[in-house]
């Protein structure tokens, strides 16, 4: 069993930048996969990023390709989303995700979920 903690989020105007963390328990990550998907007001949860564990290969949705950078920190077991140039349109909860095997790009590929954090980009 594997338990997803994000923090990170919060209030930042457009063109500035926010790091979100994804800290994980109850077993090491070695062979797993942990994504980043968001999720804004009606609309479905979108895939935003994944890295492969044991890799390192990284993987970005169009809308965010080189504005954010996915990463990780093998010893901390915790994985991280640094977002840059962000807009208004990136407004949404961001859930970190991760599931044992290669990444997937959708919601149904991942077994385990952090509770998700609020990202408010501001015109």
């Amino acid at each position: 069993q594997v338990h997803l903690a994000e923090s990170g989020g919060g209030l930042v105007q457009a063109g500035g930048s926010l790091r979100l963390s994804c800290a994980a328990s109850g077993r090491t990550l070695g062979s797993y996969s942990m994504a980043w998907f968001r999720q804004a007001p009606g609309k479905e949860r979108e895939f935003v990023a994944a890295i492969s564990w044991s890799r390192g290969s990284t993987f970005y949705g169009d809308s965010v390709k080189g504005r954010f950078t996915i990463s990780r920190d093998n010893g901390k077991n915790t994985g991280y989303l640094q977002m840059n140039s962000l807009k208004p349109e990136d407004t949404a909860v961001y859930y970190c995700a991760a599931r044992d095997g290669g990444w997937r790009i959708r919601v149904q590929g991942y077994d385990y979920w952090g509770q998700g954090t609020q990202v408010t980009v501001s015109s």
